[in-house]
């Protein structure tokens, strides 16, 4: 299973969100270091938007997102640009 369907599942269980991007970006950082070639899945985005977020301040939105895919960063995931937003407010890009 790869790592995006991994991080969609886990997601989409935890919050059910109405609205759920999960972008693989590990393209757009080649080069960044001299052994990365941007191939693989290591950077990705997440634009969520769950009730679950209602009411719960940035930070604590992206550490309970942080903790759900702890597993996954730990095994390599390096880069997580997240999104989060509770329904009725603007995805903050």
């Amino acid at each position: 299973m790869s790592i995006q369907t991994t991080i969609e599942g886990k997601l989409s269980q935890a919050f059910s969100p109405e609205h759920l991007e999960v972008i693989n970006e590990s393209h757009l950082h080649a080069g960044h270091q001299e052994s990365f070639d941007g191939k693989g899945e290591t950077h990705f985005r997440v634009r969520i938007v769950s009730s679950h977020f209602a009411g719960m301040g940035r930070v604590d939105r992206h550490r309970a997102i942080n903790d759900l895919l702890r597993a996954e960063l730990d095994a390599g995931l390096h880069a997580l640009a997240l999104e989060p937003a509770a329904p009725g407010e603007t995805i903050r890009r």
